[in-house]
């Protein structure tokens, strides 16, 4: 029998928002009195966030996300940092006693990123999930790698020919899988190393010319084959459809309950938008 998850369009929100709203869904769902959710999201202002674990006064340039008026929050999850501006986000919430749910974080991750492939594919784009092969691998990419996320393989990695066009991150609370994930439409790379702290310009210069070739923006990929850029709704259409074909599910349009908006617009006070919260380590 086909599941059916609900399916959240939010719009635009502000980063401690929408971090807050992923966890009430988390947690509401835990609870068993919401179902399985993929919602989508954009960010209002453009926003840095960054992984459970990074540093932020060690990672972060203060002064140019100021000066550059863009937001800053942490994520629940792990990982590196992202600027989310021109992008499709996504967040998948969903029990880890799922059918057919891998233990296993990275299965778990191949598992939710099918309905990513698909949508890529439906956009025309030839996309791979592709394993990273063994530890020397993961290390190898780790010890060339900088702070931002798309700089950063995961053991699944969906890439289109030979580079990342997803950055997803993962966390496991109550007995609840949150992934949530950058689709990219356009991608600003100064910006993005523009914000981020390097030791020196030279090793911001290397790591950003690096990162060039690793990452690609669904609409640089277009244009280098002679086609339209792709707007946030034809992005959304084919991603809803790509994740409801992968996973095999059926999305049902949805809104947060009230008890949902209490908790998210809760944790934005305690939490998401505090800077005790976004500055603790």
């Amino acid at each position: 029998m086909t599941q059916t998850w609900r399916f959240i369009r939010s719009g635009k929100c502000s980063p401690a928002y929408n971090m807050a709203v992923d966890e009430a869904v988390l947690t509401l769902h835990s609870e068993g009195k919401v179902p399985p959710t993929l919602r989508f999201y954009g960010w209002d202002p453009a926003t840095l966030s960054i992984g459970y674990f990074q540093k932020a006064d060690e990672e972060v340039h203060f002064a140019e996300l100021e000066a550059l008026r863009l937001g800053f929050v942490r994520r629940p999850t792990g990982g590196r940092a992202v600027l989310h501006d021109q992008e499709l986000t996504y967040s998948m919430i969903v029990s880890e006693d799922y059918p057919g749910m891998p233990r296993s974080v990275t299965e778990a991750y191949r598992v939710l990123s099918e309905g990513l492939l698909h949508g890529f594919r439906r956009l025309g784009l030839q996309a791979e999930m592709v394993s990273l092969a063994s530890e020397d691998d993961k290390l190898k990419y780790a010890a060339a790698g900088s702070a931002a996320c798309f700089d950063s393989p995961s053991w699944y990695e969906l890439v289109v020919e030979g580079r990342k066009v997803a950055g997803s991150a993962q966390v496991r609370q109550k007995g609840v899988v949150l992934q949530h994930g950058s689709i990219l439409l356009d991608m600003d790379i100064d910006q993005l190393f523009a914000v981020l702290q390097f030791p020196s310009d030279r090793v911001r210069d290397r790591l950003r010319a690096s990162f060039a070739g690793k990452a690609v923006a669904i609409n640089d990929l277009m244009r280098a084959l002679g086609r339209n850029p792709v707007g946030l709704p034809e992005a959304e259409e084919a991603f809803g459809l790509g994740i409801a074909e992968g996973m095999g599910i059926a999305l049902e349009p949805g809104e947060l309950t009230p008890e949902e908006r209490e908790l998210a617009d809760q944790l934005v006070l305690d939490k998401y938008g505090s800077t005790e919260w976004n500055m603790r380590r």
